[in-house]
């Protein structure tokens, strides 16, 4: 089993930048798809952004596209998404995951959750 436990998220003024860490232990995930995923109050879970295992295949939802990265450090067992231009749109409880497939992209099973980090986005 995959414990994933996130980090990085805050307050930050519309415009600037945060970057999320997701840890993971338990097991390596270098052979693990990874994605982050948000939460924002009233609405659904939505997929953000995907890493396949390699690092080769990186997925993002329309609305970041430009504005995040994601990436991952297998050697440290850890995946970041690093935001810049957030906007207050951007609010929301971001999520890592793990997919065993090593796809990573929006339509994988991602089987392992962490408990979320708040990023709230000032305008």
């Amino acid at each position: 089993q995959v414990q994933l436990i996130e980090s990085g998220g805050g307050l930050v003024q519309a415009g600037g930048s945060l970057r999320l860490a997701c840890a993971a232990s338990g097991r390596t995930v270098s052979t693990y798809g990874m994605g982050w995923f948000r939460q924002a109050p009233g609405k659904e879970r939505e997929f953000v952004a995907g890493i396949s295992w390699s690092g080769g295949g990186r997925y993002y939802v329309d609305s970041v596209k430009g504005r995040f990265t994601i990436s991952r450090e297998n050697a440290k067992n850890t995946v970041y998404l690093q935001m810049n231009s957030l906007l207050s749109e951007d609010t929301a409880v971001y999520y890592c995951a793990a997919d065993p497939t090593g796809l990573g992209n929006r339509g994988s099973r991602f089987n392992s959750w962490g408990q979320g980090t708040q990023v709230t986005v000032s305008s």
